[in-house]
């Protein structure tokens, strides 16, 4: 499977999509970026005159690359077809150590801890242009496949 078509497999569209490339996957893990626009909307209140990412959103690009794009190269592995796919966190524990500001590009990097029955767990790490662990943590959700689509 490309990289590109589990970025299109992702169940997300813009302003909610935070994965723009994929530079590694594989059994183990996956590597990813996304560059957070200045446009977005979440600046406009995260914090008023110095807008920073909001930690939550920063958890959601970890889960969006770290996870999602994992469990997707995972399941196609399985022969799975991904049409009417489900995804759902299931618990999430993160550390945040240094801001994200405004276009800036961020560095996503996650590790399999284990995927059974079509839960994944995985620890995943985030990085600025300049190399700073800016969060870091453990997610895990379930994939399911809708078979009716």
């Amino acid at each position: 499977m490309k990289y590109t078509e589990i970025i299109q497999s992702l169940p997300y569209t813009k302003p909610f999509l935070f994965v723009d490339l994929l530079t590694r996957v594989d059994e183990n893990g996956v590597t990813g970026s996304y560059t957070f626009s200045e446009d977005s909307d979440f600046y406009k209140g995260h914090f008023k005159g110095k807008p920073i990412t909001p930690g939550v959103i920063l958890t959601e690009c970890c889960a969006q690359i770290g996870l999602v794009c994992l469990g997707i190269w995972l399941l196609n592995q399985e022969s799975t077809s991904l049409i009417g796919l489900q995804i759902g966190m299931s618990s999430s524990e993160m550390e945040f150590l240094v801001p994200v500001l405004p276009n800036e590009t961020v560095i996503v990097s996650s590790e399999k801890v284990y995927f059974r029955f079509h839960k994944l767990k995985c620890t995943v790490k985030m990085h600025n242009e300049e190399g700073e662990l800016v969060c870091k943590g453990v997610l895990s959700g379930m994939l399911k496949v809708n078979a009716d689509g």
